[in-house]
């Protein structure tokens, strides 16, 4: 099955309003319903899977969010995984985690992904003050306060 990169978020104005009015949304689960638009405008489904972290990362753009929080199995990022020379990271800024990104750090199909999302995220921010959050659910109190997680924010 393909597995595109998402393009678009089909009900962003339904989401930007209801995000504006305050409402807490869960949005983008398991990367969406993947469909095309045909020449008529109807829109369609297809076959593939839409990446869960890269969709949460281009809604995240798309309503000009201040963060991106991306909750996943491990309390924070960690370069040399399960190595002896492991270290977890606390904060890095874009340039530090694209580096340890193009050093081949974080395995696709695992934290490969939630890496390109908060790159792809924090580059095409308009928000000076962007930042990316990493962390477990048992700590995502912790880490929205600051206290927890990896924080990525732009250099």
């Amino acid at each position: 099955v393909p597995s595109p990169l998402p393009r678009a978020i089909v009900e962003i104005d339904l989401i930007r309003r209801l995000a504006n009015a305050g409402e807490i949304l869960v949005t983008a689960g398991g990367g969406g319903i993947p469909v095309a638009r045909t020449e008529s405008g109807a829109l369609v489904g297809v076959e593939a899977v839409i990446d869960k972290d890269r969709t949460s990362g281009l809604l995240a753009r798309a309503i000009d969010a201040a963060v991106l929080l991306i909750c996943t199995n491990v309390s924070r990022v960690a370069v040399n995984y399960q190595t002896p020379s492991e270290r977890f990271l606390d904060h890095v800024t874009h340039t530090e985690i694209r580096r340890y990104y193009l050093e081949g750090q974080f395995p696709p199909g695992s934290m490969g992904p939630k890496v390109e999302a908060a790159i792809d995220f924090l580059e095409g921010s308009r928000r000076r003050d962007a930042c990316v959050i990493i962390c477990d659910l048992e700590h995502m109190a912790d880490a929205l306060a600051g206290r927890a997680g990896t924080w990525i924010t732009k250099d």
